[in-house]
């Protein structure tokens, strides 16, 4: 998990700036309570960080006088989630360790701390092994084989918890992604690609992506409404949604199941009409029915 890490570090540099500091304070601006504190204290001791204990009124900790922090040794993986779990803190020390973390980690890490895109908070790194290879073939615009296939790789993006890599497919002749936990290979090939067009972006290439995936409905609406009063309700890993002269806004969506469509229409409280299919307009009037069942207090309304 990379967020224990980096508040082990962040203890490291609070431990650093000098004096004594009481098990409160470190449990405050930790953000954990005062047993993980005395964990992460021993996780530096294990580290041989002479962490001293100083009792009294007012104790705590301190490090031992004299003391400088060794070289530290990270594999790649550690390097990994160590960086990742720095990536994105607000706060001066998190800034400055991820800066002292920068100079002394490998190279190649320096490819993913560029290239990395994402949409929501990753709570655990992918190997390493198939991370970093990709990360600097995005820098570099060197195509890669991916298990069986070559790949020119656009974009490594986090999603809702699971790592892509986005970029173009030359044997298929389209963009695609890939979940890197189903990669059991990469292998950086000679040459290299055409960046992608000016203004690309992995992440919203990954969403569109997911809003367009082949499933069994096709989806067509209009709705009287402005993007950020529908995003709430419909995410880009969702719905394409497509701007117009007037007031109203296209969306488009592919969806495996139409039943729980209605009831999202419904949560948006804004005029819509649908294009297709038809038979979402049997269920969006079923809803409204028993809606208005239930509002009436109509028993047979509720079943």
């Amino acid at each position: 998990m990379t967020r224990p890490t980096a508040r082990v570090l962040t203890l490291l540099e609070l431990l650093q700036s000098g004096g004594v500091r009481t098990l409160a304070d470190l449990a405050e601006r930790l953000g954990v309570d005062a047993r993980t504190v005395r964990r992460y204290v021993q996780h530096l001791v294990d580290l041989d960080i002479p962490v001293e204990s100083v009792r009294g009124r007012y104790g705590g900790y301190r490090l031992a006088r004299g003391h400088r922090l060794p070289p530290l040794m990270f594999g790649d993986d550690e390097a990994v989630a160590v960086l990742l779990g720095l990536t994105g803190r607000s706060g001066t020390a998190a800034q400055t360790a991820a800066a002292k973390l920068r100079r002394v980690l490998p190279a190649r890490l320096d490819a993913l701390h560029d290239t990395l895109e994402s949409t929501s908070p990753s709570t655990e790194a992918p190997d390493g092994a198939i991370l970093l290879p990709l990360a600097a073939a995005v820098r570099d615009h060197q195509p890669v084989r991916l298990d069986e296939r070559t790949f020119f790789p656009y974009g490594v993006v986090v999603h809702r918890g699971r790592w892509y890599v986005t970029g173009f497919d030359p044997a298929a002749g389209e963009r695609r992604s890939f979940r890197l936990d189903r990669i059991t290979g990469v292998r950086a090939l000679p040459g290299s690609f055409d960046p992608p067009p000016a203004g690309y972006d992995a992440a919203e290439s990954l969403l569109i992506g997911f809003a367009t995936a082949g499933y069994r409905h096709e989806v067509r609406l209009r709705v009287r409404a402005t993007p950020a009063q529908l995003r709430t309700r419909l995410p880009a890993s969702l719905a394409v949604i497509r701007s117009t002269d007037g007031p109203w806004l296209h969306i488009d969506m592919r969806v495996e199941s139409l039943d729980w469509v209605p009831a999202v229409l419904a949560s948006l409280d804004r005029p819509f009409v649908i294009e297709h299919p038809p038979e979402l307009r049997t269920l969006v009037a079923g809803l409204a029915t028993r809606l208005a069942g239930y509002a009436a207090g109509d028993d047979s309304a509720a079943g």
